[in-house]
């Protein structure tokens, strides 16, 4: 499986899954179809599907016009039907997408919003919004025990190589919030030091960014040891929570809210 990095609007990552065997590949939240439609014609590659994770118009908003012109379905959860642009496929967890001879398991993960989904190929997860490199996303139609649900429940059975190719380009600014929590984690200060370095020489107009300045993907690895999220029963950042929120209760939901609530106003 190949994946090609597409960078969209201001920090977005659209991508393209490419089975080498066939030549066949998938774009997956797509906001603007030019960039898209540039690598797809450099590659040579065959776009049989569109895929959505969430119906938020940033991964989302390309999809009529991409579909129109490759004449493919757009595929996304079955109660997002009405809002995902170009839509006309409906799947459901546990059901499979298949790209060429490469197959995804369809993962519900409803805390971002509440038809998200995550793409789950051989060694990769396409996770929208929903688990990004060092942090999550807002909780704009779920709540904390789905979103812990989500990322320590569903995502923390994939394998620690697992590959995260999440929807945005927000790891420093997460690793930095990250590290009020727990200054003393030393694989979070060894990856806020490599973080910056690739960001250090960024380039000013990210659709012109290199993959030498892109910090995704991460891996689950990285995640389970560095991201504040799936970290709620690390001893150092629940005592900061309570630093911060001193009614907080100790149970992994609860301190996950916490941390949400914390970097809202970060």
């Amino acid at each position: 499986m190949r994946v090609e990095r597409i960078p969209t609007l201001r920090d977005n990552y659209t991508y393209l899954v490419i089975d080498p065997a066939s030549n066949e590949a998938a774009v997956i939240d797509a906001p603007e179809a030019a960039p898209v439609i540039a690598r797809v014609e450099k590659l040579g590659v065959r776009v049989t599907k569109v895929l959505s994770t969430h119906h938020h118009l940033d991964h989302s908003g390309a999809n009529p016009e991409l579909a129109k012109r490759y004449q493919v379905p757009v595929i996304g959860h079955a109660s997002d039907a009405a809002r995902i642009p170009g839509f006309t496929t409906g799947v459901e967890e546990g059901e499979r997408v298949r790209v060429g001879s490469l197959e995804a398991d369809v993962v519900f993960i409803p805390a971002h919003t509440r038809g998200h989904v995550a793409y789950v190929f051989p060694g990769a997860v396409f996770c929208g919004d929903t688990l990004f490199a060092g942090g999550c996303g807002r909780l704009f139609e779920g709540n904390p025990q789905l979103m812990h649900e989500a990322l320590n429940v569903k995502l923390a059975k994939l394998p620690d190589e697992t590959r995260v190719y999440c929807g945005h380009e927000y790891t420093e600014a997460n690793l930095r919030f990250a590290l009020t929590l727990e200054p003393g984690n030393a694989a979070l200060e060894a990856r806020m030091t490599a973080v910056k370095a690739r960001r250090a020489h960024a380039a000013s107009d990210w659709h012109d960014a290199t993959e030498a300045e892109m910090t995704v993907p991460s891996t689950l690895a990285d995640e389970r040891a560095t991201n504040p999220f799936m970290r709620a029963t690390s001893a150092e950042l629940v005592a900061s929570v309570r630093k911060q929120l001193p009614e907080t209760p100790s149970d992994p939901v609860s301190v996950l809210g916490a941390v949400r609530a914390l970097k809202d106003r970060f």
